[in-house]
């Protein structure tokens, strides 16, 4: 066997170079780059039959793409077997030996390679995952979330520079899931190697990656830091698989200095940045949890009906369902145009009441508005798009600059 890339060199950055893989006619992912820092937490994220799978695959050596290829460096890879590269994947299975103990499990990547002295290094790999005193147990007498740090520890044991992670938590309970990405994260920073996680859950995504990749159709829609993409999501299929948004069409007024004034249904908003020039068309979006549902006094115009001045955006509309949530309460207001806005205000006291049937003005801050682009563009520009270092969190100029 081949001796492992790993061995003979540093820390190397993950290249997709024009990825692409049909089956039959059916294009699973189309012409995809990507460059993943070495030592970053990568998530791929997206629903099911977006790609994302199939990607994990080909960088796994599972799948033989149909064109592009996948490079470790300046090293190419495209057309190696599985077990001649320096990778590994965690199955949300686990695929775990019922027959041999945990601490055979862990040690049989080494065995399968001839060494025969792997009882420290198998004590140093569970006490990573933390199941020290674990080793002699059967992987049946074990939980989920100990199962699935018996496959990372069996995966990481064989040091490689990428671990490939495909809803390695889809099989775990809610509280069982958060804890087990807290403590992925935590082995991640402790053994610096790659780590590209495949998943559909948007909070598994932001609680772990460094950067995510949101895919649609085989393409990469936006890439990001978390908070980026979450503040800042550049179109209205990121801007609703990550969390809720209200998105709102309308056309260009002006550009006033940094914000342009959008004209919705009549109603004037701003949002951060030029979009355009003067009857251009225009999309834009707030995040509910950002919006505040305020009472109408209908002696006012609806900006002049807003308390605080900061909260120059507003729109009239009628509450058309109340939920109590816990941590907040989440309004429906229809507007006079007919569609629906959602408003989470947060229950810590103060708010003025509102029920079902109230009129309402839904307000915010013009710098909390997003503009939107519609997905082809954003994909092309994703595509060509350098991903950073994992230490400098990525940038994004505001669309239209």
């Amino acid at each position: 066997m081949p001796e492992r890339a790993g061995q003979q060199h540093g820390p190397r950055d993950l290249r997709l170079v024009g990825l692409r893989k049909a089956f039959g006619s059916a294009v699973a992912v189309d012409d995809l780059s990507l460059t993943i820092p070495a030592g970053s937490f990568f998530a791929l994220l997206g629903p099911s039959g977006c790609g994302k799978t199939t990607t994990l695959r080909m960088v796994a050596g599972l799948e033989i793409p149909t064109a592009g290829q996948v490079l470790l460096g300046d090293e190419d890879i495209t057309r190696r077997r599985p077990y001649e590269r320096p990778v590994n994947t965690v199955f949300q299975s686990y695929a775990l030996f019922p027959h041999l103990s945990v601490e055979e499990n862990v040690a049989f990547g080494l065995r399968r390679r001839g060494r025969k002295d792997v009882k420290g290094v198998v004590a140093e790999m569970l006490a990573l995952v933390e199941l020290a005193g674990f080793g002699r147990r059967r992987p049946g007498q074990l939980s989920g979330g100990q199962q699935q740090r018996v496959a990372v520890a069996r995966a990481l044991i064989n040091e490689p520079e990428v671990l490939l992670l495909d809803e390695p938590l889809g099989a775990l309970d809610l509280k069982l899931r958060r804890q087990m990405q807290l403590e992925l994260k935590r082995i991640q920073t402790s053994v610096g190697s790659t780590f590209v996680h495949v998943t559909h859950d948007q909070e598994e995504a932001m609680t772990m990656a460094d950067t995510i990749a949101v895919m649609n159709a085989g393409l990469v829609e936006q890439l990001g830091s978390p908070r980026e993409l979450y503040e800042r999501p550049a179109s209205r299929y990121v801007a609703n698989f990550l969390g809720q948004s209200n998105c709102l069409d309308g056309s260009v007024v002006a550009t006033q200095g940094d914000e342009t004034l959008v004209e919705v249904h009549g109603v004037r908003l701003l949002v951060p940045g030029r979009l355009g020039p003067p009857g251009s068309p225009a999309s834009l979006g707030v995040r509910p949890e950002k919006a505040r549902a305020l009472p109408w006094d209908a002696a006012l115009p609806a900006d002049s009906a807003v308390r605080d001045p900061a909260l120059r955006n507003a729109i009239p509309g009628t509450v058309t369902d109340v939920s109590f949530t816990g941590l907040s309460t989440q309004y429906v207001v229809r507007t006079a145009w007919g569609e629906d806005l959602g408003v989470f205000s947060q229950n810590a006291g103060g708010e003025a009441p509102v029920l079902r049937g109230d009129t309402v003005v839904v307000a915010w801050r013009p710098e909390h508005t997003f503009p939107l682009a519609p997905a082809s563009v954003v994909a092309e520009e994703a595509a060509e798009q350098p991903l950073p270092r994992p230490a400098v969190p990525p940038t994004m100029a505001p669309l239209g600059s």
